[in-house]
């Protein structure tokens, strides 16, 4: 199916733009799209849905859908409606009249219609909606007569005035708010519900009279003024900057466009038989199976999402309006077998009658969202594969998040540190941060490498940029499904929602509690901790603690049905003994990369490292080395140890040895300090104690000179520096190979593989295999054992590549070492690059991404294929591998999969996510 835009007088005939509800089979007739994902690019998720309940039989108020198609095509026409596309709308409403044997801006019988965005994914608050459309001051007048109902009449008629206001003409939704804030405190009440019907009319009126204050146009009394206004605002409200910020986030296109989806009104707030609500077939934080959800009763759906009034749990329904309860659980049920998948629904009860007026894929926590993909393969709803598929990378990251521990929160709480002990607990995970009021703060502190918790008294779909930033959301109203809990399970960020005991002041910065001995202020900047599974909040800073990875169940399931399909080694990135049992814990077979100069860079051994830099002699260096080889050898044992039976890559010494000295800077600063305080000293043993130290300094200052390179990344290092001072090597092969004998003798199934860093040239590898074999030779003779070892190179600079099938005549394996080969590709230096110009080539489309977070597949990766390629021409059965960030990265994994490699190596805490995004590419592409 296609979907652009077409201008009907040159085709020939009327482009159709709108299509009713009702009228799916005619749709899939007219359009014939090739996939149900057709029908939803084309009506949005919302509308392809609400047709779809439709057909099967569910309870959904008549209406249409202007398409996505007249969003672009209102955009290519400079914000005008294309041709024929408003009179289409026309034409449905007055359709819509038929049907419902009513008449928009009729006063005697008034058709009231809703206007609700809804684009191809789901979007929850990022674009706009108005209710009530149709509504005048006639209609509204007429209506109080006939219905007997004023206050219902003029409760809907100043929401209508309202969201029109914001939404369409722009004004702010504080004056709004303060109105209603003001009438309630005159007439000394608390809840909206508790406004009479002369209220809601003399607020209505008020906000009328606001408008013009803001803007130089009044409320439209028009009511088809009012439905063009609006169906343009949702237009517009798709390059809003909330909905822009939205799908940067995450990674929607923005030009997919949105519909424009026109509903029949159904009212909840027309007594105590009417209500509103939003409910998932699945509880969305944990993945059970039962329903979970908020309604209100006598109100109208923007009160439920927008967290104004606190609502009731959805298993109440049951006994307040058991009949209606029990309509909805069927309706909720057919939809899951239908959809196959957890349900996110909104419905309205209209005296007694139960109306769907939405239904979606559910946003879900990571634990909940894998805990469901398992259960439903379980239940027989879904296979393995399409589990597998169901869960994002990401996810399982989120799942393995910190959280705190019930010793700490259990003195945090002794303390008196506890602000709130059980508010919603609407998104998992630990948070702490600073307390922000807003989100431009939360914003900019973040971009300042601060992190903070937004605390509002209930999140706004424009404030998404700041919960985009947070660490975690604080509200003091709203339930589990409010905008604040429905966005924060979407991003993995926890989140605290409907903590009434807080009275936070926005405009003085600040929210108080009282807790059982004092009142509590906390202040912007003031720390904070929130634990988003429970519901409780803490002065201060928690520590926090790892999860047990071993004790989630579903995670492990899935990650063996993954292991099962996935054609893709995961190995892990480890230097210690305990990265690499950690490792192995998260299924990591084997060590992709050991950085052996990690290990010089610990208390005890650093002195010994600098002692060997500041060697004049080879000598004095080899003395130097002596000491650390049984450090390494133990290092190396443990590794070999945690890996029994895989395989272990370790790399020699790779970064310019100045690393391991003071910087130049400092070393300055500290002599010229010294030589200062040698003034002031009297006695012979201060003067000499401090002269020794000046020429310590000196002599440091002298070497690391010595040492300075204009471009250390392309100087002295890596395997140059086994070549030039080849006992360096020869210490860590030494290290490697007794460890590895050592470790045979205790049972131990042990697979070393040596790599050479940074080579290039053919020649390099060869004079170093040389020097490794020997050393081998001597170490077996002495153990009176051998052990098999591999030998082979990183691919890190592109000559390397190019002359694959060269390296290859030397290198038993390649593991492409993907950050230098980006760096030597492009020619930039990341720590130069990310702060000064590489954020902005992203940001303004001069990239498409990343290239250190996402592997260049046109550029590095072009490479790296002709480097594959190449060598498995001189040597067929190479081993070939990435051991850089990319390997933790599930879009650098597809192209790992696409290019034939054999593994990727990764963080131990990102093997799980690996191990997943290894199975989908393989699922996606084949094996």
């Amino acid at each position: 199916m296609t979907t652009e835009v077409t201008d009907s007088k040159a085709s020939g005939e009327e482009k159709i733009w709108v299509f009713p509800f009702d009228e799916l089979d005619k749709l899939e007739e007219t359009v014939k799209p090739d996939s149900w994902e057709d029908v939803r690019s084309l009506l949005g998720g919302k509308g392809a849905n609400l047709a779809l309940m439709t057909k099967l039989g569910v309870p959904v108020p008549p209406g249409f859908t202007v398409t996505t198609e007249a969003c672009n095509a209102y955009m290519e026409y400079d914000r005008n409606f294309p041709p024929g596309m408003w009179e289409q709308e026309v034409a449905a409403m007055h359709r819509l009249e038929k049907q419902t044997g009513k008449k928009f801006g009729d006063v005697e019988n008034p058709l009231l219609v809703s206007c609700r965005s809804g684009a191809k994914f789901s979007m929850p608050g990022m674009m706009d909606t108005v209710l009530n459309l149709g509504l005048t001051d006639e209609t509204a007048r007429r209506m109080a007569e006939l219905t007997g109902d004023p206050r219902f009449v003029y409760d809907s008629y100043r929401r209508l005035v309202q969201m029109f206001g914001s939404v369409v003409m722009g004004v702010p939704d504080e004056p709004f708010e303060a109105i209603i804030e003001e009438t309630k405190e005159a007439r000394g009440v608390k809840d909206d519900t508790e406004l009479t019907a002369e209220d809601w009319r003399e607020i209505t009126e008020r906000f009328k009279n606001l408008i013009p204050s803001y803007t130089d146009a009044e409320f439209p009394q028009d009511p088809y003024t009012q439905l063009k206004m609006a169906t343009r605002a949702v237009f517009n409200s798709w390059f809003g900057k909330r909905a822009m910020d939205y799908r940067n986030a995450t990674g929607i296109s923005h030009d997919l466009g949105t519909a424009v989806n026109i509903v029949t009104m159904v009212f909840g707030n027309m007594g105590e038989n009417s209500g509103t609500g939003v409910a998932f077939t699945r509880n969305p934080v944990n993945g059970v199976k039962e329903l979970y959800g908020d309604y209100l009763v006598n109100a109208q759906g923007e009160d439920v999402v927008a967290g104004i009034r606190n609502t009731k749990p959805i298993s109440q329904l049951g006994e307040e309006m058991p009949e209606v309860y029990a309509q909805f659980l069927e309706v909720c049920d057919k939809l899951e077998q239908h959809f196959r998948d957890m349900q996110d629904v909104e419905f309205t009860i209209e005296q007694g009658k139960l109306w769907m007026l939405q239904t979606r894929n559910g946003k879900r926590t990571a634990r909940a969202a894998i805990k469901i993909a398992v259960d439903m393969v379980g239940e027989g709803l879904i296979t393995k594969e399409e589990a597998l598929m169901r869960v994002e990378p990401e996810q399982v990251d989120m799942l393995l998040h910190p959280h705190f521990s019930g010793s700490i929160k259990a003195q945090a709480t002794q303390d008196g540190r506890r602000l709130v002990e059980k508010a919603v607990n609407a998104s998992p995970g630990a948070a702490v941060g600073y307390a922000v009021f807003d989100a431009d703060t939360a914003e900019r502190w973040a971009s300042e490498g601060k992190p903070v918790i937004m605390v509002r008294p209930e999140t706004k779909p424009d404030d998404v940029h700041g919960m985009i930033a947070s660490q975690g959301i604080l509200t003091s109203r709203g339930g589990a499904t409010s905008h604040a809990a429905v966005v924060a399970r979407q991003f993995g960020t926890p989140a605290v929602c409907g903590a009434e005991e807080l009275l936070i002041n926005i405009d003085q910065r600040l929210f108080m509690i009282q807790t059982e001995t004092e009142p509590i202020e906390v202040r912007e900047g003031d720390w904070i901790s929130i634990d988003g599974g429970t519901g409780e909040v803490f002065l201060g800073q928690l520590d926090t603690q790892e999860p047990d990875f071993d004790k989630e169940v579903e995670l492990n399931t899935l990650l063996i049905w993954a292991d099962e399909v996935r054609k893709l080694g995961v190995r892990a990135n480890a230097d210690y003994p305990q990265d690499a049992e950690r490792a192995r814990r998260y299924g990591a077979a084997g060590i992709g990369l050991c950085r052996t100069e990690h290990m010089f860079f610990e208390e005890s051994r650093l002195p010994i490292v600098q002692s060997m830099i500041m060697a004049t002699s080879k000598s004095r260096r080899v003395a130097a080395l002596d000491q650390l080889l049984p450090m390494q050898r133990s290092d190396f044992e443990g590794l070999f140890r945690a890996m029994d039976g895989y395989p272990v890559i370790i790399r020699l010494l790779d970064p310019p040895l100045h690393e391991f000295l003071p910087s130049h800077d400092q070393l300055v600063t500290d002599l010229a300090d010294l030589k200062v305080r040698l003034q002031h000293y009297h006695t012979l043993s201060e003067i000499d104690s401090a002269l020794a130290e000046v020429r310590e300094k000196e002599d440091i200052l002298e070497r690391v000179e010595a040492l300075a390179e204009s471009n250390p990344m392309l100087g002295m290092r890596g395997d140059r520096l086994g070549l030039i001072m080849p006992e360096i090597s020869a210490m860590q092969v030494r290290a490697i190979l007794e460890a590895a004998v050592n470790v045979k003798r205790e049972g131990v199934d042990v697979k070393p593989e040596i790599m050479i860093p940074l080579a290039g040239h053919v020649n390099e590898l060869k004079v170093l295999r040389e020097l490794v074999e020997e050393v081998a030779a001597e170490v077996f003779e002495e153990a009176g054992t051998t052990v098999d070892y591999q030998y082979g190179s990183m691919i890190e600079v592109p000559r390397a590549a190019l002359t694959a099938d060269e390296m290859a005549q030397e290198a038993e394996f390649f593991s492409f070492g993907t950050n230098d080969l980006t760096q030597t590709t492009f020619a930039m230096s990341r720590d130069d690059a990310e702060p000064k110009f590489l954020i902005t080539y992203v940001e303004e489309g001069i990239l498409p991404s990343n290239p250190f977070q996402h592997l260049d597949r046109k550029g590095v990766g072009k490479l790296v294929q002709m480097a594959v390629d190449l060598g498995r021409e001189t040597r067929p059965d190479l081993e070939c591998g990435i051991c850089g960030e990319h390997g933790g990265d599930p879009d650098s994994i597809e192209f790992c999969h696409l290019a034939g490699l054999d593994y990727v190596s990764c963080s131990p805490f990102r093997v799980p996510i690996a191990r997943l995004a290894a199975a989908q590419v393989t699922i996606k592409h084949g094996g």
